[in-house]
């Protein structure tokens, strides 16, 4: 039986800086602030879902994808992003050899990954 399989979600990313993490989910990222829940957490609408940027006093980001998007066109968001400051990260043996930074997994997705101010990785998939 399903206990929360009808539930909707709520994401959580650490933050440091909540006025980076603003400038960055919002002005770069498009997200739209629901709420500024002052000194707890930013609020976003990531498309139906919750993102809670929850503010820290420490964080140690974690070495491997915290969140990550589904969309249409990897290179359009690749280039989209780049042109909006974003730098894509390079991965020894995974990724280090396309322009844009994308690798093509065995089943065919493409990922590309990034990192937002506090250093969470990020990634963006076309699958």
């Amino acid at each position: 039986k399903s206990i929360l399989g009808k539930c909707n979600l709520v994401a959580f990313v650490a933050t440091k800086d909540p006025v980076k993490a603003r400038a960055f989910y919002e002005g770069v990222m498009g997200l739209r602030l629901v709420e500024d829940e002052k000194p707890f957490a930013l609020v976003f609408d990531a498309n139906g879902i919750m993102l809670r940027v929850t503010a820290v006093q420490e964080h140690n980001p974690a070495p491997f994808t915290v969140l990550g998007w589904g969309v249409k066109s990897i290179e359009g968001t690749v280039e989209r992003l780049t042109a909006a400051g974003v730098e894509f990260q390079r991965y020894p043996g995974i990724n280090e050899g396309d322009p844009k930074g994308i690798w093509t997994a065995p089943g065919g997705a493409r990922v590309a990954w990034f990192k937002d101010p506090d250093g969470n990785v990020l990634s963006v998939t076309q699958f």
